[in-house]
C-alpha cells in the first residue's frame, strides 16, 4: 500500500482560541531568529525560551505562534513526535505566558525536495528579480502535491524552497488525531 503524506496547518476557526507571539528569551526580548524554526534544520537552542500570549484565548495543542510561525506544541502532541519520529524533530521546552501545562518548540530537522510541480495546482518559482539567494526556490505553492518516491523513510519534514508546510505520514497524522489535537489540521499532499 502506498504512503499517504499530510500538511500538517493551523486551524483558524477555533472559537475563542489564543495566539501566541515570536519567541523571547528570559528577558523577554525576540530572540535574533524568529525564522528558524521554518527552515527543517537542525538549530541550537541555548536557553530556554518564552512565548508570549498575543490575543488570549483557548489555549491550543498546535500553534504557529507569531510572524515567524514557531511551531509550539503540547504534551500530547509532543510526545507523539518524540515516540514516532525522533530523528525527523527537535522538541525544545518554552514557557508560555500564563500557562503551567509543558509546552514545546517542534523543529522539524529534515528537508526534501520532493515538490511534484506538475500535480500541484499551481507553482510559482523565484526568479532574479526577486531575492538573489533563493532563486529557484518556491515563490507560491497552491494545491501542494508531493512525489512520494522521493521521501525515502522520513515521517516528518518540509519541503525544499517551500518552507511553511510540515509534512507528516500518515500514522502520525492517525496518532495526532487519536490524541484529539486542537489547533491543527491536514491536508493530504
Amino acid at each position: 500500500m502506498e504512503r499517504r503524506f499530510f500538511a500538517l496547518k493551523i486551524d483558524v476557526y477555533v472559537k475563542g482560541r489564543w495566539y501566541l507571539g515570536d519567541p523571547t528569551d528570559s528577558a523577554g526580548k525576540e530572540i535574533d531568529d524568529i525564522w528558524q524554526f521554518k527552515h527543517g534544520k537542525r538549530v541550537e537552542v541555548h536557553e530556554r525560551l518564552r512565548i508570549p500570549v498575543n490575543k488570549p484565548g483557548e489555549p491550543l495543542d498546535i500553534e504557529f505562534a507569531g510572524a515567524g510561525g514557531t511551531p509550539i506544541v503540547g504534551a500530547r502532541v509532543a510526545s507523539v513526535f518524540r515516540e514516532m519520529a525522533p530523528d525527523d524533530v527537535q522538541l525544545f521546552p518554552v514557557d508560555v505566558e500564563g500557562e503551567s501545562n509543558p509546552y514545546f518548540v517542534l523543529n522539524v530537522a529534515r528537508t526534501i525536495r520532493c515538490i511534484d510541480d506538475a500535480a500541484s495546482d499551481e507553482v510559482q518559482i523565484r526568479t532574479a528579480e526577486e531575492f538573489t539567494d533563493r532563486i529557484g526556490q518556491y515563490f507560491s505553492v497552491i494545491g501542494l502535491k508531493i512525489d512520494k518516491s522521493k521521501v525515502d523513510d522520513a515521517r516528518v519534514f518540509r519541503t525544499w524552497g517551500w518552507g511553511p508546510p510540515i509534512i507528516v505520514d500518515e500514522e502520525i497524522k492517525d496518532a495526532l488525531e487519536a490524541t484529539g489535537i486542537s489547533g491543527g489540521k491536514f491536508d493530504e499532499v
